[in-house]
């Protein structure tokens, strides 16, 4: 006997293929449209736009990986029973993890030691204009 496709299976790929409007202009946020953007045209400055996005971005996503692979360390290590060899595979899991937080606390802390010393800020990206 032959099956049927569920409905909702059946709806997901519908929705999934049906043309939905794109808006290639719709408008420049206001945050940008003095630096990254000149009478409605990208300037060179827009960079600086992008890389505080992607950094913005990055930040939580990294500590959320961090965390995750303490999670799967202490669960590895957990469930190993004994194992030599799964106990080894979980203590290198949260190593790795371990110095990786101090890696990313240890960058934050030089580079706000380097504007405390210096005076100039550099976690921010700029690139100078015309």
């Amino acid at each position: 006997m032959k099956k049927k496709a569920p409905l909702p299976f059946l709806t997901g790929l519908v929705q999934f293929f049906y043309p939905s409007s794109a808006y290639a202009q719709a408008g420049i946020p206001e945050k940008w449209s003095g630096k990254c953007v000149s009478n409605g045209v990208a300037t060179i400055q827009g960079f600086e736009c992008l890389f505080a996005n992607i950094v913005r971005i990055l930040t939580p996503i990294f500590g959320i990986a961090l965390f995750i692979m303490l999670v799967i360390g202490s669960f590895q290590m957990i469930t190993s029973g004994g194992d030599p060899k799964q106990a080894q595979k979980a203590r290198q899991t949260i190593t790795y993890a371990v110095f990786g937080i101090v890696a990313f606390v240890g960058i934050w802390f030089i580079l706000t030691l380097i504007k405390t010393i210096t005076g100039v800020d550099v976690t921010i990206f700029e690139i100078p204009g015309p």
